[in-house]
This record gives structure tokens, C-alpha cells and sequence, in this order.
């Protein structure tokens, strides 16, 4: 019998299933970022990709971004209080995945969630 998932976890598949999010969310677990050592983080992006992450991210209050004033300008971009919630979750997540599922060729798990 299949039964409709909750409201929270359709939400949270909403935004975790949209490709790059979670290693977006990965590579700022450490600290704040610049645009360019983010795009280098997350491998194969584009940077309209990461753009557009980023302004999902900071509209939905998980990343504040904050202008540097320059010159040069430039950009920061660090977890919320909510976005630092996230951790335990994803987590658990990549512990789940290296126990149930097949790493692909170069997989490797991100280091911000090794315990």
C-alpha cells in the first residue's frame, strides 16, 4: 500500500532534488565562500547554475549573501542558522548512501559530512 508522502518531506525533496543544491549546501558547511571558490567546489556547474542556486537558496533563508564592497567587488556566500540545521540530515543522508548505494566511478562522499 503506497500512501502520500508528508508536506515537510515533499518539501524538503523539492529543494534536495534539484541537481547541485546539496553540494552547494556541502561546500558551504565548512565556512563562508566566494562565487568563484564555490563554482570550483562543485564541479561541472555552470555559473548561471550556481547563480540561480545561490538566489533560491538565499530566498528561501539558507544562504545569506553579502557584498563586499570593493574594489574589488565581491561576494560572499554563507550558511543561515537554517541552513547550518541542515547538517545532521545530510549526514545521515551520506551515511545511508555509502552503506546502501553503489558509489559510481569518481563518487566519493564530500568531507563536510564524514563524522
Amino acid at each position: 500500500m503506497c500512501t502520500e508522502p508528508e508536506s515537510g518531506m515533499t518539501r524538503v525533496f523539492q529543494l534536495l532534488g534539484k541537481r547541485w543544491t546539496g553540494l552547494i549546501l556541502a561546500a558551504l558547511m565548512n565556512g563562508p565562500g566566494h562565487f568563484a571558490q564555490l563554482r570550483r567546489a562543485v564541479p561541472g556547474i555552470s555559473e548561471r547554475m550556481l547563480s540561480d542556486r545561490l538566489t533560491e537558496l538565499a530566498g528561501l533563508g539558507l544562504v545569506r549573501r553579502t557584498v563586499e564592497e570593493g574594489p574589488p567587488l565581491r561576494v560572499s556566500y554563507e550558511l543561515t542558522d537554517a541552513g547550518r540545521a541542515i547538517r545532521p540530515a545530510l549526514v545521515e543522508l551520506t551515511k545511508w548512501a555509502e552503506e546502501h548505494l553503489r558509489a559510481g566511478e569518481g563518487a566519493r562522499c564530500p568531507g563536510e559530512f564524514r563524522d
